[in-house]
């Protein structure tokens, strides 16, 4: 079992209930899961690009991404439909933790002129957004491997009901907001 988890149940539920004087330790919010994403507006010239992109976000979060395809035809992008444009993974249970834990631990400070992240990167609903502009930032890649800097997206879904909540939720767990 995640470290993180063990903290999460051992000192943030606690700390969340008094805080928020929730009546059943079940209220306190808690993460659902962590989509990782990576569009890829290259793949339409490099086919290679999508290979890339799915090799890196494995060993990035230690599962197989999904290939998102394009739903409709854009003919201003020369898109079609079924074009692949992206890779992605939903990471629960588990990976879920670990990945948050290297994420806050590990990469985020790996990050030239880190200062926090962003705490305006809610969606009003408890779920928080990230976007990185470099796969570097993860001990998992190799630099001489890459072929090119590619970003990628986070979203960290909870079940809090508001944005002051799910923000708590993610300082007690670690994560590094900026001032």
């Amino acid at each position: 079992m995640s470290e993180l988890r063990d903290r999460y149940h051992a000192e943030v539920v606690p700390a969340l209930q008094k805080e928020f004087q929730y009546a059943n330790p079940m209220q306190v919010p808690r993460l659902t899961k962590i989509v990782v994403n990576i569009g890829l507006g290259e793949a339409l010239r490099d086919a290679k690009a999508v290979d890339a992109a799915v090799r890196d976000l494995t060993l990035i979060t230690g599962q197989k991404p999904v290939i998102t395809r394009a739903k409709r035809s854009i003919a201003q992008f020369r898109l079609r439909t079924g074009n692949a444009i992206g890779v992605m993974v939903t990471l629960r249970g588990d990976r879920m933790w670990d990945f948050l834990e290297r994420l806050t631990r590990v990469a985020l400070p790996r990050i030239r002129d880190f200062r926090g992240v962003p705490s305006r990167s809610f969606d009003g609903r408890g779920n928080y957004s990230l976007g990185l502009r470099e796969q570097l930032a993860f001990p998992e890649i190799d630099y001489d491997r890459i072929d090119r800097l590619r970003g990628l997206e986070l979203s960290i879904v909870t079940t809090a009901t508001d944005d002051e909540e799910s923000r708590r939720l993610l300082a007690l767990l670690g994560m590094p907001f900026a001032n």
